[in-house]
């Protein structure tokens, strides 16, 4: 490759590759509504420094306007088709604002990010009326990183996705219970099995958790990262799993 990894909390990662600067679905707060940060301090401010942004869909939680505010004005955003309209607050950033479909690809320097399609609710919720596809994407350059934003596990996922050497996939939630559209730990190696990356890093866990919730079901925010490592050796036993750290980086050459 070789590809760096960051992880900040929750599906905010930032990819290094070929000189490019990519940032995932940035989530900086230390409150959002319902939860807060339970584990892992805020993200530095270099964490907001990005050549491009990527939005795998409008929930509040990977779409939040006040951590887009943090980016630097004119910084590219790659957001799904409609979510200027349905998040009128976006298009007062100063942002380079590109909305794309699954199959929509958009060059970044010497990399190119393919929109991949993805199982969840796309809308803005909870009273969004205009919807919007949730997406991953693909970062093509001499390695293919997936960022699978929340998605739940779906039969062509592989075909739909394509060939990929890093898989940055979500094995949990914010909440006691996962609602449909979600990878849990089993399902998230499932997937990693059918995608055949040969290294993985396990995101949206252990990092947010409703306010007076902390007592009910923990097993839900603590696990999921051991959880993922454990079935991906029996399910992808290929697959280097790398299980970050807040705030830890991983540098991932061909194979790793």
């Amino acid at each position: 490759m070789p590809v760096e990894v960051t992880w900040w909390g929750h599906a905010t990662c930032t990819i290094e590759e070929s000189g490019v600067r990519l940032l995932t679905d940035p989530l900086f707060a230390r409150r959002l509504a319902h939860l807060r940060r339970r584990r892992g301090v805020l993200p530095p401010p270099e964490a907001a420094v990005a050549d491009v942004v990527l939005v795998s869909h409008l929930h509040a939680d990977h779409l939040h306007v006040p951590s887009l505010a943090r980016l630097a004005p004119g910084t590219r955003l790659i957001a799904p088709a409609g979510a200027a309209r349905a998040v009128p607050g976006l298009g007062r950033l100063g942002l380079r604002i590109t909305e794309v479909r699954a199959g929509d690809t958009v060059e970044v320097g010497a990399l190119r990010v393919r929109a991949v399609p993805a199982r969840h609710d796309g809308r803005r919720l909870p009273v969004g009326r205009h919807r919007s596809p949730a997406l991953g994407y693909v970062v093509e350059g001499e390695a293919r990183t997936y960022f699978a934003g929340d998605t739940g596990l779906f039969e062509d996922m592989a075909e739909a996705v394509g060939p990929v050497d890093v898989a940055l996939l979500p094995v949990g939630g914010w909440g006691p219970h996962l609602g449909q559209g979600h990878l849990d730990a089993g399902r998230a190696a499932q997937a990693l099995a059918a995608l055949g990356a040969l290294s993985a890093v396990p995101v949206h866990y252990g990092t947010y958790w409703p306010i007076g919730m902390d007592g009910v079901r923990p097993h839900e925010f603590h696990a999921p990262g051991e959880e993922f490592v454990r079935h991906a050796a029996r399910l992808a036993p290929k697959a280097a799993v790398h299980r970050l750290a807040h705030g830890e980086r991983v540098r991932l050459e061909a194979g790793q």
